[in-house]
């Protein structure tokens, strides 16, 4: 029996699954929470389904031996390789992330949205059986991403080339006529002032972060994991490579974050 008391485990293949920790820790700010960032592998989506499985259960291991009471997989590329392979593993609750296709889906007035994502998340089985549950009426306009995550990775968000690439990626979707933009990798929201800089108001951007932080909450009631007192929750933060821009990513001064730079 997991205490209530135990943090909540979050992993992703680098920094930007801090889009999702700061948008559960905002939820649920007196829950414990430890993450993990393996920016050493990043980014997962060029990597097959074997590998992506292999980086998952190593992250989930190192979760549990901190005693997380819930993990979730804040990568889109992970979640949708691996995820079901993590649950048929492990006794612990996961949350998954996946592209906001479906609300995107409800929001479209031209029937048309693109997605900014991974290869790995792309080619995934789980992706593909999401895009089939929308309205067939519905055009899903496919890029990948190459080379945003690197850059988010190295702390170039604001650079010429971010700007470029994002140029590249995003002004074919609006010549498409697309309405929504969905972005299907949790470092994209770090760049919505850069893709709204290039597409202004035409289009509405989702991502997953508040579905998450509410499915999370949902899941540790049902599971009866809620923390139960009111103290403000400590954050322990590990990486395997650039500490420096992970600190800068959290932004926050706090006693109750810790960041470790170790080999895992």
């Amino acid at each position: 029996m997991k205490s209530t008391n135990f943090p909540i485990g979050i992993f992703d293949s680098g920094i930007g699954g801090t889009s999702i920790w700061k948008e559960i820790t905002t939820l649920l700010p007196n829950e414990h929470t430890i993450y993990l960032s393996d920016s050493k592998n990043a980014p997962y989506g060029e990597k097959s389904k074997q590998e992506i499985i292999d980086l998952s259960v190593k992250n989930t291991e190192f979760l549990l031996a901190q005693n997380c009471k819930l993990i979730v997989v804040a990568c889109n590329t992970a979640t949708t390789n691996a995820i079901q392979y993590l649950r048929e593993k492990y006794n612990v609750p996961f949350i998954g992330i996946e592209p906001a296709i479906k609300p995107a889906s409800l929001k479209t007035k031209t029937n048309k949205i693109g997605i900014l994502a991974t290869k790995g998340t792309l080619n995934s089985a789980l992706f593909e059986k999401t895009s089939s549950t929308i309205n067939k009426q519905i055009i899903v306009k496919e890029t990948i991403g190459t080379g945003l995550v690197e850059l988010i990775e190295e702390g170039q968000i604001n650079s010429d080339k971010m700007k470029s690439l994002l140029s590249l990626y995003i002004n074919p979707l609006l010549n498409e006529g697309v309405d929504c933009l969905v972005l299907g990798c949790t470092h994209y929201p770090y760049l919505i002032p850069q893709i709204r800089e290039l597409v202004g108001n035409k289009i509405e951007i989702i991502d997953s972060g508040q579905a998450v932080a509410k499915q999370t909450k949902v899941v540790l009631e049902k599971n009866l994991l809620l923390k139960t007192d009111t103290k403000k929750g400590k954050h322990q933060f590990y990486i395997n490579k650039n500490k420096d821009v992970l600190a800068m990513m959290i932004s926050e001064k706090s006693d109750f974050i810790s960041i470790d730079e170790k080999e895992f």
